[in-house]
């Protein structure tokens, strides 16, 4: 099972950026999706999760109003719309795939700074 993370980078303040992680050796379609962060010197936090379906999503609230998480079961990929980004989003993004187990990305760094 692979978990690959991509689309981090520097943007400034009030920017944008969208994050995919791409999926697969597992039954995609089954699995809740989840986005992580970890700030340095900080303990992961959750940001956003998706359902098995996309029917359910739910937000940090740091996040809610900025953040949007969608997934594509047909491509095996869960992404997250990250607008308006603020200095305090700057953190490692790790993918969660969670159904009977649990798996993990390797992460994809946000820097946000002018």
């Amino acid at each position: 099972v692979q978990l690959v993370e991509s689309g981090g980078g520097l943007v400034q303040p009030g920017g944008s950026l969208r994050l995919s992680c791409a999926a697969s050796g597992l039954t995609f379609r089954i699995y809740e999706m989840r986005w992580y962060r970890q700030a340095a010197g900080k303990e992961r936090e959750l940001v956003a999760h998706i359902s098995s379906f996309g029917g359910y999503t739910h937000y940090a609230d740091s996040v809610k109003g900025r953040f949007t998480i969608s997934r594509d079961n047909a491509k095996n990929t869960v992404y997250l719309q990250m607008n308006n980004l603020k200095p305090e989003d700057t953190a490692v993004y790790y993918c969660n795939a969670n159904a009977n187990n649990i798996y993990w990305g390797k992460g994809t760094q946000v820097t946000v700074s002018s």
